[in-house]
């Protein structure tokens, strides 16, 4: 049986660590953290006070003393309590993660455990949990917020990913590419720019353009609302250099004339 009323706002557990940095006593890492001007190592931790008889000892799921469960989940490599969350311990990893186990699977090349249904689904970055997440700069690898993971194989925190959904950002923060699936949008982009045809003088205008979707490079027609990716269809394109076939340009030049005139 655990003890009542135990633990911290981010775990469920009825012991204290003793830090093994400073040898003061908190209910996590996090909320010792939070407190001191230096970071816990959890995998030093040796020692544990029970919450309900006060006896320090030898990190353990039980008191030796007392009895008392100190977390229903407990790692002896992290020195993690508490409550089940099937939870289980990652080798590659190196650290705990959130259940369960047979949702998830550990991708050797992005070095992390990803959701059953990314396997063989998902664009592999070497070690990508190891940069932060760019849109907080946090942490994402040893997160508590699970990571979400954009088209492009780059990741974020889910919440990150909910906050770029809500301010209206379709795009990887790191690559430009497109952050979900945008075939109804460039569908609607389609259909906008058919109703909004451009000024005669533009007429035939081209432009050069890449594509942060595909990395094509391809010359279009050039069109204020967007421009079209002639190879996979993405409006998620940029201008590269200025327009081609406008009217204006259109009158041949003499051949001996200079492209330009030297300074006098």
């Amino acid at each position: 049986n655990m003890a009542s009323s135990v633990g911290c706002q981010h775990y469920v557990r009825s012991c204290l660590l003793k830090a093994p940095c400073c040898g003061k006593l908190y209910v996590c890492r996090l909320c010792h953290d939070a407190e001191e001007n230096h970071q816990m190592d959890r995998f030093k931790v040796q020692e544990v006070r029970c919450s309900e008889c006060q006896t320090l000892q030898k990190a353990q799921k039980n008191c030796q003393q007392c009895h008392v469960q100190f977390g229903e989940y407990y790692c002896d490599i992290c020195h993690l309590f508490d409550k089940d969350k099937k939870q289980y311990h990652c080798q590659p990893c190196g650290i705990c993660r959130i259940g369960p186990r047979e949702k998830y699977f550990h991708c050797q090349k992005c070095n992390l455990c990803l959701a059953q249904d990314l396997r063989g689904n998902h664009k592999c970055v070497e070690n990508v949990s190891r940069q932060n997440c760019p849109v907080c700069m946090e942490d994402i690898h040893t997160s508590r917020i699970g990571a979400h993971v954009l088209p492009c194989g780059h990741l974020l925190h889910k919440t990150c990913f909910d906050d770029m959904v809500r301010t209206g950002l379709s795009r990887c923060p790191l690559c430009m590419h497109s952050a979900w699936n945008m075939d109804e949008h460039w569908e609607l982009m389609d259909k906008e720019i058919t109703q909004s045809p451009m000024p005669a003088e533009y007429q035939g205008a081209t432009v050069k353009i890449i594509c942060n979707d595909c990395q094509s490079h391809c010359t279009v027609p050039f069109h204020v609302l967007g421009m079209k990716c002639a190879e996979c269809g993405s409006y998620n394109t940029a201008q590269d250099g200025g327009l081609t076939d406008l009217h204006t340009e259109n009158e041949p030049e003499s051949q001996d004339q200079p492209q330009s005139q030297a300074p006098h």
